[in-house]
């Protein structure tokens, strides 16, 4: 009686944890990948949209995890093109394939386009006005602001050695004094952390000649 109980009990168990789960983790849609570009691209002014992006894909749906992201973003530094496209395109292809990049980055690209065009304008007419000059000076330094707390708020879960400390500074060393490409600092870099984190296997042999 006891057993047919407990039967019971684990079946229904079973038959909610399917619906549980997929509330929790239930995939992205096409329509949901271009919405949310659409408000990165439409909201993340001033140059601090990696700031946008993780607060979207990370914070807000939970799309990736730190981890994830700043790979991608990795990527995304070393190829050709803008940070934002490239990630719409790279994060877009993760969670929908060849649908969700283009998703991705038409979300992305189709509220800047019609801003630029608009502002352009706007600019020609009125780019010496003192008040738009100072708006601008303000929105700089606040993208800055933006990137600074971004970059804490990653390296707080991404690094986790002392090494990884020193790649950091080795990466800024190299583009900002040396003034080398980011792509050629992010290969060296790379293949630095690859000989330092590859695995080292220690074999004992005991009573060895």
């Amino acid at each position: 009686m006891r057993h047919k109980a407990m039967s019971k009990l684990d079946a229904s168990v079973a038959i909610q944890q399917p619906a549980v789960a997929a509330a929790v983790s239930a995939p992205a849609t096409v329509l949901q990948i271009f919405l949310e570009f659409l408000l990165i691209g439409a909201t993340s002014f001033g140059g601090g949209v990696v700031a946008y992006l993780r607060s979207g894909l990370v914070a807000k749906r939970a799309w990736l995890d730190d981890k994830s992201f700043v790979e991608l973003l990795s990527i995304s530094q070393s190829l050709p093109g803008l940070n934002s496209t490239n990630m719409a395109i790279l994060v877009g292809d993760r969670l929908r394939g060849l649908p969700g990049a283009l998703a991705g980055i038409v979300g992305m690209c189709l509220p800047g386009g019609l801003l630029m065009f608009v502002v352009g304008m706007v600019y020609q007419q009125h780019g010496d006005h003192a008040l738009a000059t100072a708006a601008l000076k303000g929105v700089a330094a606040a993208a800055v602001g933006l990137i600074l707390a971004t970059a804490v708020q990653l390296a707080k879960k991404s690094l986790e050695h002392r090494a990884d400390a020193v790649f950091v500074v080795a990466t800024v060393l190299g583009v900002n004094r040396l003034h080398q490409s980011v792509l050629r600092v992010l290969v060296v870099v790379g293949l630095l952390a690859i000989l330092w984190y590859r695995p080292r296997t220690v074999q004992k042999e005991k009573g060895a000649p």
